[in-house]
Formats: C-alpha cells, sequence, structure tokens
C-alpha cells in the first residue's frame, strides 16, 4: 500500500484502471458489448473487460487457463494431511507447466504477471492489444476482469450498539446457538467441536478478544503466540501481528467459536486468513487467502504446510458476477475442507434470484438468514442462481441481531446472511466432532446438514416445501444431523496431572494419530480432555510446556466405548540459554529480538556487543529465533533448531534479507566505476531508453533495453514519467519492474549527468548506469551513485560516491513485474553512507 510522503512532496498522478463488482453491474452487459469494439465478438472476452480497455485503456485482468488439474489422486488418500499436501503438489505442478507458454509470451513482452496456482490463472494488466493477443491463444479459457468482492454491509441491529460486555449472563447461549440447538449437542453429546480447525477467509480477526484467544491456534500458552501457520494477510495491512480494521472477521469468528455462549463451536480450533483489504475483497487478496487454506505459509507467506489446512472455512463476502473462485471451492472440497459462502444481503424479500456469488454457484454451500421469529429476512438473498440457475441457498441460519464479537474486547448484534453463515461453519465442527467417520466427507455432511434441516414450505420462487429457493433446505439444525450421523466412534478420554503434586495441568495439548490422520485437543482448567475418534489403534502425545512428553502406544478406541488414558507428566530441569547474534557481514549486531519459539517466555533483545541470555528455559525441543530491529537493511531472520538438555550457548548469524523469489543482498566492498558515455537525460521528470550490452534478468524475465529516469530508477517495463513520488516496496500501483538505486525525486542541471559505461570482456561484462550530482528537489543536495549489472553472475551492485542526507528520502531495493514482490534495502530511512556498496544476488 502507499505510503504517506513529508508535507510539501508533488503527488504522482498516476491512475491504474481496476473494475469492481459493483461497476460491472451499473448497466445491462450489452450496453458494454457495443462500446468494446471488436473484442465484443470474442467469446473467451468478459463484455465488461471489452467495455473496459476500449478507447485505449488499461485495465487489470485474469487470464484464465483451459487445462485444469486432475484431483482425483489427492481425493483418495486417506488422512487430510495426505490430501492437502497431494493436491497442493498437484495444483502447484500442474500451474507451472500449464501457464509456461502464456507466461513466456508476456514475458517477451514485457509484461508484468502474477500467477496463483489454486485456479489456473494469471493476473495481467494491459490494453485492448494485449486482450485480444491472449484471447487468440489456443490455451486460454477465458479472460476477465478483476473484481473487488465485498463484506455483507452488516448494519447493526436495533439493539447493536456495542457493549463493553455482554448484556445477557455469560453462561446463557445466544439466541442463534440455541436456535440451531447447538447448546443442544454440547449436552447431550459432550461435543463442543474439539479437535476440528476451523478458519475464515475475512477483515482478519482481533486473536486476543477474552472469548476468541483461548481458542486460536497460535496461542501458545502464558502469553505467546506463534502467528505462522495460523494467520496470514496478504493484503499488508497487519503490520503487527493478526489484526481486524473493520470487525467483521471477528464477529463471524465468535459465531463459529466464541466462549461463553456466543459461539456453536466453542471447543474447536481457528485460524484465519485476511483476504479482505477492509471492507471491498479483491481478487488476488481472495485468491491469495484460498491458496493459503489449503496451504497455510509463515506470516511472509513462505514455507507452506498443507499437512496443517484448516478443516473448515467460512467465507462471509461475495458480489456481483464470479470468475474462476468455484476453481478454489471444487480444490477446498477434493481435499475435505467443508466451505460455508453467505448467499448476500441484495434481497428484498420477494424478488427472486438474488443471492450473490460465490454463494449463488452451484459448486458452494450457500447460506440464507432468519430471524428470531422464524421469519426469512428481508434482505436474504433468494434462488434461482443468477449466475448457472442453481437451486439456492442451500440452508437457511440465524442471521438477524446476532451479537458476536468485535474488536476492541468487546460485542455487538448485527443483521446479515455473513451473521448466518458461520452459524453453519460451527455447525459442521459439531457434526464432525460428534462423527469423526466424516471428517472430510463434503458430500455426505452437505447430507445431513440438509437431512436434519426443518422444512418451511416457500415456494414463491420455485422448488418444494422441502427444497425451495428462499429456504434451501430449510433451518438448520445441527441437533437433529448429529442424531441421523453415523455413530462409528469411539471417546478417548482422561485427566492429565503434573507427578508428584497430582495437579492438574491446564494447556497441555493432547494428540491422537494414526494412518487415518491427527486430531489434537487441548487440557482444560481441570486437566481433562475428550476427543471422539474413528475406532481404531493409536499413539496419543501429551506434550506441554515445562513438562516431559510422554507418548503412549497401541491405545485402541473401540466404536461405542470410552478407552480413558491419563496421564502424570514430570516436571523438567531449566537452563539458561545464552549467545551473540552477528549481521550478514559477521559483525555483533543489537537491537536484535531473540525469541524461543514454542516457549512461553518474553523475547529478550541483544546488547550493544550482540549478546543475549534467556535465563531459564525448561529442557525440550524448540527454535531459536534472531530478528534484526528497524532498519533491517540486508539481515534476514534466523532460525535454528534448539534442544535444551542443559546449559545453551550459541553464535547465530543473520542469513541475507531474501524476497520471495530468492534474490538476496549482502554489503560489499565499494569500488566505484565512472561514467563514459552521456545518456540524453536533463531536468525535472526525464526518462530515455537505452539498449544494454547483454541480456540483464530481473525476476527470471531476460531484457536488452531498459528504460533510465531522472528520478533514479530504471524501469524494464516501459519508459515513464512522472515517477518522482519514491514509495515502499512492494507496490502494486506502477512504476513495476524496477532497479532503485537511489529512487527519489530528483533533478538535473548544468552540473549533472547521466553516463553509461561498460568493462570487461564479453561474458564477464560490467555494465553501469552513474547518476553524477543530481538534484535533491526538497532540499538542493547533490546525490552521486550508479547501479552496475554483472553479466557472469546476474548479480546488481549499488554503490555511493556521495550522499547526502544519507538516503532519508529515497527507496533503495528491486521490485517485480507486478508490484506483487521486492526485495527493498530501505524507504525514507538514513542508513546510506559515503564510498558503500549493497550487492543483490538473484535467486532461483
Amino acid at each position: 500500500m502507499h505510503q504517506s510522503r513529508p508535507p510539501g512532496r508533488r503527488r504522482a498522478a498516476w491512475t491504474v484502471a481496476t473494475l469492481t463488482a459493483a461497476a460491472l453491474l451499473t448497466g445491462p452487459l450489452t450496453a458494454a458489448a457495443d462500446t468494446a469494439g471488436p473484442l465484443a465478438d470474442s467469446p473467451k472476452v468478459d463484455p465488461a473487460l471489452a467495455s473496459a480497455v476500449s478507447d485505449g485503456a488499461e485495465a487489470t485482468f485474469f487470464v484464465v487457463l483451459k487445462d485444469q488439474a486432475d484431483l482425483a489422486a489427492p481425493r483418495a488418500k486417506r488422512s487430510h494431511a495426505a490430501k492437502a499436501e497431494a493436491a497442493y503438489d498437484e495444483l502447484r505442478e500442474h500451474a507451472a507447466s500449464s501457464q509456461k507458454s502464456l507466461t513466456a509470451f508476456l514475458d517477451r513482452k514485457k509484461v508484468g504477471h502474477e500467477d496463483f496456482w489454486i485456479a489456473n490463472t494469471v493476473q495481467v494488466t494491459g490494453d485492448a492489444d494485449l486482450v485480444a493477443e491472449l484471447s487468440k491463444r489456443s490455451d486460454v479459457a477465458s479472460v476477465v476482469p478483476e473484481q473487488t468482492y465485498y463484506l455483507d454491509a452488516t448494519e447493526a441491529s436495533p439493539a447493536g450498539d456495542v457493549e463493553s460486555e455482554r448484556a445477557t449472563t455469560a453462561a446463557a447461549p445466544e439466541w442463534g446457538v440455541a436456535d440451531i440447538n447447538a447448546d443442544d449437542v454440547w449436552a447431550q453429546y459432550e461435543d463442543r467441536g474439539e479437535g476440528i480447525v476451523i478458519a475464515n477467509i475475512d477483515s482478519g480477526v482481533q486473536y486476543d478478544h477474552p472469548d476468541l484467544v483461548g481458542t486460536y491456534r497460535g496461542n501458545d500458552g502464558d502469553g505467546t503466540f506463534t502467528h505462522d501457520y495460523n494467520f496470514y494477510d496478504p493484503t499488508g495491512t497487519c503490520t503487527d501481528g493478526p489484526c481486524d480494521n473493520n470487525g467483521h472477521g471477528t464477529h463471524t469468528m465468535g459465531t463459529m467459536v466464541g466462549a461463553n455462549g456466543i459461539g456453536v463451536a466453542p471447543g474447536a480450533t481457528w485460524i484465519a486468513a485476511k483476504g479482505c483489504e477492509a471492507r471491498s475483497c479483491s481478487d488476488a487478496s481472495l485468491l491469495k487467502a484460498g491458496q493459503w487454506i489449503l496451504a497455510p505459509t509463515d506470516a511472509e507467506g513462505l514455507n507452506p504446510r498443507p499437512d496443517l489446512a484448516p478443516n473448515i472455512v467460512n467465507n462471509s463476502w461475495g458480489g456481483g458476477r464470479t470468475t474462476f473462485y468455484q476453481d478454489i471451492v471444487e480444490a477446498w472440497n477434493a481435499v475435505g475442507i467443508f466451505e460455508a459462502f453467505a448467499a448476500g444481503n441484495s434481497g428484498d424479500g420477494a424478488t427472486c434470484s438474488t443471492t450473490e456469488s460465490p454463494g449463488a454457484q452451484a459448486p458452494a454451500y450457500g447460506v440464507g438468514a432468519y430471524d428470531v421469529t422464524g421469519t426469512i429476512a428481508d434482505f436474504s438473498g433468494f434462488g434461482p442462481s443468477p449466475v448457472d440457475g442453481s437451486a439456492k441457498p442451500n440452508i437457511a441460519a440465524p442471521g438477524v441481531n446476532v451479537r458476536s464479537t468485535v474488536p476492541g474486547s468487546a460485542y455487538q448484534a448485527n443483521n446479515g446472511t455473513s451473521m448466518a453463515t458461520p452459524h453453519v461453519a460451527g455447525a459442521v465442527a459439531l457434526l464432525w466432532a460428534a462423527s469423526p467417520a466424516l471428517i472430510g466427507d463434503i458430500a455426505g455432511t452437505r447430507e445431513l446438514l440438509d437431512a436434519g434441516a426443518r422444512d418451511v414450505d416457500d415456494t414463491h420462487c420455485g422448488g418444494t416445501a422441502a427444497m425451495n429457493n428462499v429456504w434451501g433446505e430449510g433451518k438448520l439444525d445441527v441437533l437433529a444431523s448429529v442424531e441421523l450421523a453415523p455413530r462409528t466412534a469411539g471417546t478417548l478420554t482422561g485427566t492429565v496431572k503434573e507427578k508428584g503434586t497430582g495437579t492438574p495441568l491446564e494447556g497441555v495439548t493432547v494428540t491422537a494419530e494414526n494412518a487415518a490422520g491427527v486430531r489434537s485437543v487441548v487440557t482444560g482448567p481441570d486437566g481433562t480432555y475428550r476427543l471422539n475418534l474413528v475406532p481404531g489403534t493409536y499413539d496419543v502425545t501429551m506434550r506441554g510446556y515445562g513438562y516431559a512428553t510422554r507418548t503412549f502406544t497401541g491405545i485402541e478406541v473401540t466404536d461405542g466405548a470410552t478407552t480413558k488414558r491419563g496421564a502424570q507428566l514430570a516436571a523438567t530441569a531449566q537452563h539458561a540459554v545464552t549467545g551473540t547474534v552477528l549481521d550478514v557481514t559477521g559483525a555483533p549486531l543489537a537491537g536484535a529480538t531473540v525469541q524461543v519459539e514454542g516457549a512461553p517466555l518474553a523475547a529478550v533483545t541483544t546488547g550493544a556487543d550482540g549478546s543475549f541470555q534467556v535465563p531459564a528455559v525448561a529442557e525440550g525441543d524448540y527454535a531459536l529465533v534472531a530478528t534484526p530491529a528497524e532498519p533491517v537493511l540486508c539481515n534476514g531472520t534466523s532460525r535454528t533448531d534448539l534442544t535444551v538438555d542443559g546449559a545453551e550457548a550459541r553464535t547465530v548469524q543473520l542469513p541475507a534479507k531474501a524476497d520471495f523469489f530468492g534474490n538476496s543482498c549482502t554489503p560489499v566492498e565499494y569500488s566505484w566505476v565512472k561514467g563514459a558515455s552521456t545518456v540524453a537525460l536533463s531536468g525535472d521528470e526525464d526518462a530515455a531508453t537505452i539498449s544494454l550490452p547483454f541480456w540483464v534478468s530481473l525476476y527470471g524475465v531476460d531484457y536488452s533495453s531498459a528504460s533510465v529516469t531522472t528520478n533514479g530508477l530504471v524501469n524494464f517495463l516501459s519508459p515513464r514519467l512522472g515517477d518522482y513520488e519514491n514509495t515502499a516496496l512492494p507496490e502494486a500501483a506502477a512504476p513495476n519492474g524496477v532497479v532503485a538505486p537511489f529512487w527519489d525525486d530528483l533533478m538535473l542541471d548544468k552540473r549533472s549527468s547521466v553516463q553509461t559505461a561498460t568493462k570487461g570482456k564479453a561474458g564477464n561484462r560490467t555494465f553501469a548506469i552513474v547518476w553524477n550530482k543530481a538534484v535533491l528537489v526538497d532540499d538542493g543536495g547533490r546525490v552521486t551513485f550508479e547501479v552496475l549489472f554483472h553479466e557472469a553472475s546476474g548479480d546488481v551492485t549499488f554503490q555511493y560516491q556521495s550522499v547526502p542526507g544519507s538516503g532519508a528520502s529515497a527507496t533503495v531495493g528491486i521490485e517485480n513485474q507486478t508490484g506483487a514482490d521486492a526485495l527493498q534495502y530501505s524507504f525514507d530511512q538514513p542508513v546510506l553512507t559515503d564510498g558503500s556498496a549493497i550487492r543483490i544476488t538473484p535467486g532461483a
């Protein structure tokens, strides 16, 4: 996202053509086609996109490939983790193979692109000529506009003022929880969703809300959290752990798993992906979130772990026409991830075909809303689907005056199909916890939800009393569905205590594992746990910080019986962990944060000599994580295994910081190259295209020419003026595909110049672009710097001869062709010194 500039800086007048779902619906599609020119005749080009690129305009769009991955093999795998891992591998490999020709074509045309694997599609920005060329390709199924979806506009109900605490008794379930009989499932089946992982794609979640913090998968206990693999923000909004800048995501998560009567399945564990920037949700963010659900990553989007995929994902967003999100739904379903979608709030209580995508599409399980009197909400979307004619919604759930959690550790009652949908997601958690044989069985689970629903006879939009386009299958009744579910299950339960004292241990993770999969639950305040499991033989592991882990093998769980497996865990000894953190060059690094990951201990900070001490760490296996303080420069984060079985001393050298592509940087020895040939640049805001003496690669794309600007940029996509407002990298807005040795508001006067020089023999040449005494517009200072391209290695070196202000208003780094990935050395930070050099080494 753009970051604000200091007062007085000029603003660039860039315009990026985008389409929102709302914009697509402002007029009839035939009218759009009439103004779209020759593209209107192409069956592959969406009419709205054809209209958007008419009259020479550019737009951002998606090229959808014909060839789709075959997920039959992943479906056949036995466990949830195995299915997810197989699907991830197949989808990634298939996308890489089938997109290769297309992306090579785009690279040759110097067109930036961002590639996705969960839906076989590539995001591009271009004009009508590019759209036409792409539509003629035999491997392309369609070319569709970028869309923006929206979270339901959750107007507060009449009782919907924000409350600092719940107005109802803490133990009493909310009306929606009681109406679907979730509280009866708790009482009659001792089932609150234990061992099931639920996710939402929404505006984020306040992870430490009092009614949510206990079941967050990232909660390590005793006040520490691990957000890697448990929260993901592709929008870049949350800078310090999980956040919710709208409130919607916190509300929907509360209805699923909130404590104290708020949530349907308060024993389930939750994770979340922030696929919505605020109220709006862009295609790109939703695609990234969809990929993360199938293969969660660390907070940086790296090191995917499909084995950590959730069981259920709630989607309380939608709008307009969808393009390819059904591909994501089908991929989730193939690996046994149940999805629930809001049917939308575009109803008026009478008109049919008002459901919204993706909930309006056949592959999705769409949810309508009703109120406490059992009356369908006037805003609830009715079928049949305006997209594909399928019967919608699939089911209805409480969605009016639904009180749940909101940011600020508060509560609010809201209306919307967004509020109804998490009732269904939570109900599936109860159903799967009670009947574990159903876990991952999407068709069987839908059948049970449908069979348990209470019929409502309203056929004015078509259908029957049993299934119609107003109520779907009827009102959700999770107790009835649980009672109809297969009763093939046994219960594993027990109490975990401290050895010697007999004190019950809270927060111990109990894991039951066999070839069919892994289920986990955490002990409560009384040290007890309970899991319903498919009959079989399990290895049961009990793990808690400060106690020796115990594993019991060959534990038999039999149908209809209770197996008790308690344990006493011995407290372990504690030892100091000390050491020194070195930067990427090997020098002691002050101010670095050192954390023993997996232990509920506060992080420590290195001293002036790089030293650190964690005084008491319980014996066990952990990760030692060292993170540099700002400015990070070329220092990356180090994560190494740590086994504590005595006093431990470690020397940790930080790796070079790297971007997603694998480009990394490191300080190197300064060796200035003097310019020889002058580039035809002058004044304020000028650009010139130059030929390169050898092919230069940027993010895997080779170039023989580049545009050089007065403002310290080398742009490999197109000449561009008006780039004087530098931003942090990456940034989706143009300019993209850049090398920025010193991007700032600069100008060239009679004392200034930009020059080039080539040194060395063919195969081992260095090409220099040198800015000599360029004027800093803000203060009149003069800066001299250069960028060197190295033929043999592909490295890029930035060198600084004279940098008044030390780069306090400049951006230094490189960015890929779509503005989705970058290696940033600095942004508006005074970190550059005279006579210094930074080398960027290319990734794979």
